[in-house]
């Protein structure tokens, strides 16, 4: 295990050794796990950018996408714990396609 010194301001030191022993913890306990909170947060952020992305690319390739008006009543169908059949993908027609490749090539 490595050793890192960071530096808090006098208030936000406060706070952790405030909170650390309302939860009967030590400070330096309080702030690992924060950090350790903070990385998978970010971690899983990242990770949904990275797959967003790639989804967007999908849908410039094939032209293929889905409409929030059928994957709503379908992720609440899930959320019951019931199995209901995918929503119909839709696909985009030559035209609109384009546009929207052209679209993404300008937002860069």
């Amino acid at each position: 295990m490595s050793t890192t010194t960071i530096r808090l301001p006098d208030e936000l030191r406060e706070r952790v050794d405030r909170l650390a022993a309302a939860r009967g913890s030590s400070a330096h306990a309080f702030m690992v796990e924060a950090v350790a909170r903070a990385a998978e947060q970010e971690e899983r952020r990242l990770d949904f950018e990275a797959e967003a992305e790639q989804r967007l690319q999908d849908m410039a390739r094939t032209g293929e996408y889905l409409t929030l008006e059928d994957l709503r009543p379908y992720a609440m169908a899930l959320a019951r714990g019931e199995k209901p059949e995918p929503p119909p993908v839709r696909k985009m027609g030559a035209d609109e396609l384009r546009r929207f490749r052209a679209s993404l090539r300008r937002s860069g």
